[in-house]
């Protein structure tokens, strides 16, 4: 039997509570599967998707499989026989995530397969999809963020028509009984632009000082600003490979003004706020006005 497999995983934070997702295809018939765990890393995420999907083929296949972690794929592909070998040893340390490596071997030599790298969050239509639903596995048992309304709350939202292309952002700020807006665009950005934009721009609506909590759905926001600034900054805004940051210039601005406050960051993908709703529709207002809709 011929199968094609996408898979994905992954924890928030990392080390945290996760979710993985697998995508079989076989012939006009299509299975999802899903699962999640309340404290897991990223890594134990991919490879519990890639057990799970090869878990429920019922017989020996021709497989290609689709992975966006490197992990993953190197792992199967250059590391584990030498793992196996050397009794799961590395260096004469215990190999991580030993146990699901274990588990894995033996479904993955059951099967003749191909195993391929791909990008993720590049517009792959079923990597993006697995991504979606390891996402939605991981929220179904992630308890919503408690919303302090003794502090101001600010949800910022972007938008982009092609990324890049025409893009705006939107920004909501609650403080006791009042809400102010604002919003803003650009003719040639990128989404990812756009959020960061929203932030510093949301920000300035507050005194220095204060406290503040800020709403993103943006993964890159949230984890920029939570784990890899402080690298970025370390390393003068250059990345392990030596290459620049991407959005350096916004990154150093947000970097320096996040020092004026006290900032509780709050990654609310997938949750249902009112605050997150009205920032999205200044984003799209302020995009179909840039591109003169």
């Amino acid at each position: 039997m011929d199968v094609i497999i996408y898979t994905d995983g992954g924890a928030d934070p990392n080390p945290g509570i996760g979710g993985w997702a697998a995508i079989l295809r076989f012939g006009q018939h299509e299975k999802a599967l899903t699962g999640n765990e309340p404290q897991t890393t990223n890594n134990r995420m991919e490879l519990q998707a890639a057990i799970g999907a090869l878990q429920a083929l019922k017989r020996p296949s021709t497989i290609q499989f689709y992975t966006d972690s490197e992990y993953l794929r190197k792992g199967i592909t250059e590391w584990i026989e030498g793992w196996a070998a050397n009794n799961w040893q590395k260096k004469g340390k215990p190999v991580q995530n030993a146990d699901l490596w274990q588990k894995l071997w033996p479904l993955v030599k059951q099967h003749q397969i191909e195993w391929h790298w791909v990008k993720g969050h590049a517009g792959n239509e079923f990597n993006e999809r697995v991504d979606r639903l390891a996402r939605q596995a991981r929220l179904e048992i992630t308890p919503p963020d408690q919303i302090d309304e003794t502090i101001p709350r600010l949800y910022v939202r972007s938008s982009c028509k092609g990324n890049p292309g025409p893009g705006g952002w939107g920004a909501v700020l609650e403080d006791g009984e009042e809400t102010t807006q604002s919003s803003g665009s650009a003719p040639s950005t990128t989404n990812n632009r756009m959020e960061m934009t929203a932030v510093i721009e949301g920000l300035l609506l507050l005194p220095p000082g204060s406290a503040v909590q800020v709403f993103t759905t943006s993964d890159y926001l949230y984890q920029g600003i939570t784990q890899w600034i402080r690298k970025w900054r370390q390393r003068n805004w250059l990345k392990k490979d030596g290459k620049p940051v991407a959005n350096a210039d916004l990154w150093q601005a947000l970097d320096e003004l996040s020092q004026n406050y006290a900032i509780r960051w709050i990654n609310a993908k997938g949750q249902a706020l009112q605050g997150l709703e009205e920032a999205g529709k200044l984003a799209a207002e302020a995009v179909r006005l840039e591109i003169g809709g």
